[in-house]
């Protein structure tokens, strides 16, 4: 399967960050309808290949408005492969590990971090736009999933002013894999 139109799908999911709540939460996307690992006689093991993330955080207030220039909540989120932790409240979730969005994560598909516009007054040290995605997959080499699912996470730097919405929109394709790329795959997609 290759990136065109004709097998590129959307996939896409959300959650909702609870205001002056800290602590970490996520949004579980299931995938088991287009995954499937196991090789059958002549068919081979399919995994989903994701090309492009794309990524918005607007206030949950009066649907879905941007940003308020009062913000000054930060956060950084991710999309991880085959996490499992399910769907989980700002603060039930706990704390995230140092390494959940590094590049050193072999489960990590697309990540980053957001900063309101109030924080970035405050904080000389702070990049020059507040939202900034850290790494992503290509067209040319997709991230491919093999596990039945992918969760949304985040964790609270300064706790958000109002009520958050952050929402990512998946471009994949189911594609075939041979074993030795499937048996690759579920090693370094191990919990």
């Amino acid at each position: 399967m290759a990136y065109n139109i004709k097998d590129v799908f959307y996939l896409s999911t959300n959650v909702t960050l609870d205001k002056t709540t800290a602590g970490a939460g996520s949004a579980q996307l299931d995938l088991s309808a287009y995954i499937d690992p196991i090789s059958r006689g002549k068919a081979r093991g399919v995994g989903l290949a994701v090309y492009k993330t794309h990524w918005a955080v607007t206030t949950q207030d009066a649907n879905s408005k941007p940003i308020d220039d009062a913000e000054s909540g930060t956060f950084c989120f991710g999309l991880v492969a085959g996490a499992g932790v399910g769907d989980k409240a700002t603060g039930a979730l706990a704390n995230l590990d140092n390494d959940e969005f590094s590049m050193t994560n072999s489960l990590l598909v697309s990540s980053g971090q957001y900063y309101g516009p109030k924080s970035m007054v405050s904080n000389a040290s702070t990049p020059a736009t507040g939202f900034r995605v850290w790494v992503s997959p290509s067209e040319e080499v997709p991230y491919v999933i093999v596990r039945d699912n992918a969760c949304l996470m985040y964790q609270i730097g300064e706790n958000m002013i109002d009520e958050t919405t952050i929402s990512i929109r998946l471009e994949c394709a189911q594609i075939p894999l041979d074993q030795a790329t499937l048996n690759q795959l579920l090693r370094t997609q191990t919990v």
